[in-house]
């Protein structure tokens, strides 16, 4: 692994590290003022932010797995790691998102449900900023060490600090004599909580099973054929591990040239992919064009 990769992969830990920090605090802050403020809502919140705990623990195990170099039962290295911890994170997603729209839509039937203290609401309001705080850190880290993990990672962030907000207007709401306000709210939360965990695992398992963005892969043939001595491309694959992608390609050069040009021609396909598209490898075969 290249200097700039692992030191990019130690800087991406600090945002999975943040965000354990404030979904620890955020969780025990909701589920204990959602317990005793009688709020649904709040507590389903406080489930949500357990379920980032455990994601944000998968993103740092997968960062810490990816930086091990290869070794004989890995040639490739072992950055697919931190993509497996994510599927697993999206199962118990999934799992508690579920429970809660379970509990939640018990309570909703709760004739004697009370309305919660306005306090629940204000931890709610008090939760979104915090959460939006978090995103603005991990999105300018996520470019700058350019983390599809980390933007990941600051697009769940935002999503929870939206899920706060929506929560804190379910508790004002219920205020107004709608106490049902309150549960309805918490099975929203459980949705969107199992919303999030399809994606991770959609996602997940798109790169799994090599699934690459057609449209990438459009814009790396168009690059490759303004390089000079490319006739065309005959074929070309992508692949990611992890958050580097893996290109092969057979690009047909002029069938009189030798085998140093032609050589030449698929060195600087290759430099180019890396340098223009951050490439993390590139195979090119050469072909004449008959």
């Amino acid at each position: 692994m290249d200097q700039q990769k692992y030191a990019n992969l130690k800087l991406a830990e600090r945002g999975a590290i943040i965000g354990i920090i404030a979904y620890l605090f955020l969780a025990f802050l909701k589920l204990f003022i959602g317990v005793i403020s009688h709020s649904e809502a709040l507590k389903a919140d406080g489930f949500n932010n357990t379920t980032d705990i455990v994601a944000s623990i998968a993103l740092l195990i997968g960062l810490k797995l990816s930086q091990r170099p290869a070794d004989e039962d890995h040639l490739y290295g072992h950055w697919k790691s931190e993509t497996i911890a994510s599927m697993i994170a999206s199962f118990i997603m999934m799992t508690v998102g579920l429970q809660v729209v379970y509990g939640a839509i018990k309570s909703l039937f709760d004739a004697t449900k009370e309305s919660p203290d306005m306090l629940a609401g204000w931890v709610g309001v008090f939760s979104a900023l915090l959460m939006y705080l978090v995103y603005m850190y991990n999105r300018k880290l996520a470019k700058k060490v350019n983390s599809q993990a980390v933007m990941a990672a600051a697009k769940d962030n935002i999503s929870d600090a939206w899920v706060s907000i929506g929560t804190a207007i379910g508790i004002f709401g219920t205020q107004l004599g709608l106490p049902w306000l309150d549960p309805l709210t918490a099975v929203i939360v459980g949705l969107l909580i199992c919303k999030t965990a399809w994606e991770i695992f959609r996602d997940t398992s798109h790169l799994l099973t090599d699934g690459f963005d057609e449209e990438e892969i459009e814009t790396y043939k168009k690059t490759i054929q303004n390089v000079r001595g490319v006739m065309g491309v005959k074929e070309m694959k992508a692949r990611n591990y992890g958050n580097n992608a893996v290109v092969d390609i057979v690009i047909l050069v002029d069938s009189t040239l030798d085998i140093n040009t032609a050589h030449d021609i698929s060195t600087k396909v290759e430099k180019i992919l890396i340098n223009e598209h951050d490439v993390y490898d590139v195979h090119v075969h050469v072909e004449p064009d008959i």
